[in-house]
């Protein structure tokens, strides 16, 4: 839905969240990390390409502006993460961190933690760029069926992104399909991020959707 190509007439009704995303990955230094939840651990470099091929439109995207060859195999985060990269920041290079779903809460936040660690070893400037799954059952519409009472989840989860609320992100229910990449930034930002800023949250199609950044 967010990538125009695929969206067909939904790419208008959802111009306001990807102008959000596109501003949040904007502010970011032009070194990447972008953590995402897959089916297994896994690290894709900077140096490779994907497409949204399987989703029916063969749009190719870059996780830098080096990356040639042909396209592999990605998950979604990773594949929106290059999307994002080449409308917010061309120049930008992005390593993707997937990590499995399976993870428990205290697991997430400790790989958080060494995703910090890796990161201060580095001379150079990086962002992360958070790309999870909200809550899908916000509507009769949703994807994921119509849970009326969800909507106070995804609520919750929209107030301790705008607040910088790092210990809500760790008690995230099962509801929340990118909860173990919402517990590796709150490993990576405990004890609390200096400031944190809300962009955009709703629901388009019954699908929670937030868009923000903190500073670390």
């Amino acid at each position: 839905m967010l990538v125009p190509e695929l969206a067909g007439a939904a790419a208008d009704e959802v111009a306001e969240l990807r102008s959000a995303m596109v501003a949040a990955a904007a502010t970011l230094p032009l070194r990447w990390v972008v953590v995402g939840v897959g089916d297994a651990d896994a690290v894709i470099d900077a140096d490779r390409v994907g497409t949204f091929a399987g989703f029916g439109v063969d749009v190719v995207v870059r996780l830098s502006p080096q990356a040639a060859g042909q396209p592999i195999e990605m998950p979604t985060c990773a594949l929106i993460g290059g999307w994002i990269r080449s409308h917010a920041q061309p120049a930008a290079y992005a390593q993707v961190r997937v990590y499995a779903g399976s993870h428990d809460a205290q697991t997430a936040v400790e790989l958080g933690r060494r995703l910090r660690r890796d990161i201060e070893l580095s001379n150079e400037s990086t962002g992360v760029l958070i790309v999870a799954d909200g809550v899908t059952t916000l509507t009769p519409a949703a994807p994921g069926g119509y849970q009326p009472a969800d909507a106070a989840v995804q609520g919750a989860l929209d107030d301790a992104l705008a607040s910088g609320d790092v210990s809500a992100l760790t008690r995230l229910p099962e509801q929340v399909g990118g909860r173990v990449a919402f517990g590796v930034l709150a490993g990576m930002a405990e004890p609390t991020p200096r400031s944190a800023k809300e962009l955009y949250r709703a629901a388009p199609y019954g699908v929670g959707y937030f868009a923000g950044v903190w500073q670390p």
